[in-house]
């Protein structure tokens, strides 16, 4: 979330060229139970780090704000919120009071930047927004942060619809959420249809219906598209929907039941029996959900279990008091953070960019809760309560939640133990000096030569690193005979052998792909100072796979990364892998070591991935194809045009009077759509 533009913030930015004078002398200090002593040019960097800080210092004022801690490069190190600047900046030239972790940080501060703010509240929300947008390495980081699904009822169609949603809520009509997973709320719009019969088929669709779809025969639809229902007694549907799912569900219920035994008694047993589904759908909603406060309205439970400087905050949504499902979180942070101060930058992040119900409930007493709550109600625009219940059925939510997170943390961890002892076992088999912390793995996918992409995936310690996964567009027809690397991300580097470049070319496609990774990493990080370079690359093919692989790594002088390819066996038998090593005869895998499986899974998903990426591609070149040529086509009338026919086919067999008939599309549009196609 963007700082508010009304807000009255000063920036101050100081760097290493105002400070001089450093001595080199030793000193020690104490870090928990141990002394530790710092060699001369630590005490230089550490000198230099508390000279930057008193150079700001001396300016600055006693108010709120935030503040950034900078390397040389200029790369955040910490972003801190603080009451009183002064105060809080100047703790940082106290070293001999300072844990360990943060006099690391301040032997590495360059420079700062200071944003002064109006309130402390206001603090914390530009502190959070900063964390999440620049990703400090000494700050708590909310790692896995995606959105969440919601329900929407849409408001601008006559017949409104029910869907899945994801993303900004842009879309005119009412959402309900959030839902912890897709699952959820893939089960609750089933009983939803079931239960008020609301369609969930595209406007597209709906308009262009001319019988009953199955939706409506195997009753999860009322067909309002061919008028089986009015639009009336539908609206009437909505608005019952709207209201169970705005927390009116015990209403509902008892008046289906009444409505159910009036048609029994009057012997209308088919209507007895369709109201009778109704019930049963919205009790199966129910029975899903397992926890549920009759008191409880909108709520989110964070609770935070620690153990041997892992945390797991488990984060519970109720709405309505209704459960919507529950996901497990586990923040990056130093094992020296105390848990309070996890959860309670953990939480400011969280709502940076979702909605913020009335009450928070948290499992520790945190010292901020009336500044994390003064600075979410500011961002949802009324009260907001962060509490820590100490009794009744709320403190049983509370440490249910606690319980959950718990067991999600040991089983991350014995997760975590078994992938580090598969990359020590990975390591024994290829004969690495080192045990491998980021693998990644190459795949390319194209059909016959068209639409070439190449996909790299990674692993690390925790499992698939997903966010690190990166797709290759090939580019290889545009640069024939050239030097294959030059694109306009690697800057043209040079040093690659040029090569002849063919539809299909799988050598030459990964080639490229390796070339355009490696080389953009070393133009952003010539000397390999961060944790983005591979430790293991693996490639998907044999023999030929690697050579290649071996003169990328040759020519951009980078031999001293370990290389391997994995060629399934003899009719691609899954179980008879075959490891190709540089320097090395090529060896069969014993089918029952569990390493082997590690490399399956490690192939398969770069294999996936790659796939599904050539597929995207595909697709989209393929919806690219027909109508973006058409002088005066943009976005919107093609989003007219294809609603109207369904596909680009049937709007170029289109007649210059149906053409005109499409909102927003003119009797001069259609002729120039119609000559588009109709013109030789």
């Amino acid at each position: 979330m963007a700082a508010r533009e009304d807000l009255d913030l000063t920036t101050t930015s100081v760097s290493l060229d105002t400070v001089s004078g450093l001595s080199e002398d030793t000193i020690s200090w104490e870090a928990g139970s141990q002394s530790e002593t710092v060699q001369p040019t630590e005490t230089s960097n550490i000198e230099t780090g508390t000279k930057v800080i008193l150079s700001v210092v001396k300016t600055l004022p006693g108010s709120p704000g935030v503040y950034r801690m900078m390397d040389g490069d200029g790369n955040p190190l910490y972003v801190g919120k603080a009451k009183n600047l002064k105060k809080r900046v100047v703790s940082y030239t106290r070293v001999d009071q300072l844990p360990y972790r943060i006099k690391r940080m301040v032997s590495e501060t360059r420079s700062m930047e200071i944003v002064q703010t109006n309130t402390e509240a206001e603090a914390l929300l530009l502190e959070s927004n900063l964390i999440k947008r620049l990703a400090p390495r000494y700050n708590v980081l909310l790692r896995d942060d995606k959105s969440f699904p919601y329900i929407l009822i849409t408001a601008d169609h006559e017949a409104p619809q029910i869907t899945k949603h994801r993303g900004a809520q842009k879309r005119e009509g009412r959402y309900y959420g959030p839902f912890a997973d897709a699952r959820s709320v893939n089960q609750t719009i089933t009983a939803l249809e079931k239960a008020f019969l609301l369609r969930s088929c595209s406007d597209g669709v709906y308009t262009n219906r001319t019988r009953p779809c199955l939706m409506y025969q195997i009753k999860r639809c009322s067909a309002p598209c061919v008028g089986r229902v009015s639009l009336s007694n539908y609206a009437s549907h909505v608005r019952e929907a709207e209201s169970y799912l705005s927390g009116s569900s015990s209403d509902f219920q008892k008046k289906m039941a009444e409505k159910m035994q009036m048609a029994a008694e009057e012997q209308d047993y088919e209507q007895a029996a369709v109201y009778r589904d109704r019930i049963r759908a919205l009790t199966a909603i129910q029975s899903k959900q397992e926890i549920n406060i009759a008191e409880l309205d909108d709520a989110d439970v964070f609770a935070l279990f620690e153990k041997a400087g892992q945390s797991c905050i488990q984060v519970f949504f109720f709405r309505a008091g209704r459960n919507y499902g529950n996901r497990s979180y586990f923040p990056k942070h130093d094992k020296t953070i105390e848990p309070e101060t996890v959860l309670t930058s953990f939480i400011a992040q969280f709502y940076a960019n979702k909605p913020v119900p009335k009450l928070v409930m948290v499992s520790h007493k945190l010292p901020e809760a009336p500044v994390l709550a003064e600075a979410l109600g500011t961002k949802a625009g009324r009260r907001v309560e962060v509490a820590h219940p100490s009794r009744g059925a709320k403190r049983k939510l509370v440490e249910n939640a606690t319980v959950n997170a718990r067991e999600a943390l040991a089983r991350r961890m014995a997760e975590s133990a078994s992938q580090r002892r598969l990359l020590e076992g990975l390591s024994d088999m290829l004969f690495l000096e080192t045990t491998p912390e980021r693998v990644e793995v190459y795949d390319n996918s194209h059909t016959q030569g068209s639409e070439a992409y190449g996909g790299m995936i990674v692993a690390g310690p925790e499992g698939f690193m997903k966010k690190a996964y990166r797709k290759f567009k090939i580019r290889g027809d545009k640069s024939q005979k050239a030097d294959v690397k030059t694109d306009d991300k690697t800057d043209g580097s040079t040093g690659t052998k040029p090569a002849e470049f063919q539809a299909g070319d799988d050598y030459a496609m990964m080639r490229e792909v390796l070339t355009r990774r490696l080389s953009r990493s070393l133009k952003e990080d010539p000397d390999r100072q961060t944790d983005q370079w591979p430790d293991l690359l693996v490639l998907d093919g044999g023999q030929g796979q690697l050579t290649v692989g071996l003169e990328v790594l040759e020519d951009l002088g980078l031999t001293d990364i370990p290389i391997v390819a994995i060629a399934k066996g003899q009719d691609r038998n899954a179980g008879r892998e075959r490891i190709f090593l540089p320097d090395r005869p090529s060896f069969l895998v014993d089918p029952k070591d569990p390493v082997l499986y590690f490399i399956q899974r490690l192939r398969d998903e770069a294999h996936r991935y790659a796939i599904e990426t050539h597929r995207k591609g595909r697709t989209n070149a393929r919806l690219k194809s027909a109508l973006d040529g058409v002088p005066g086509i943009g976005a919107k009338r093609k989003k007219a045009l294809l609603f109207r026919f369904g596909s680009a086919d049937a709007v170029a067999r289109a007649g210059i009077e149906d053409l005109a008939a499409v909102d927003g599309i003119s009797r001069v549009v259609a002729q120039s759509i119609y000559d588009h196609f109709n013109t030789e």
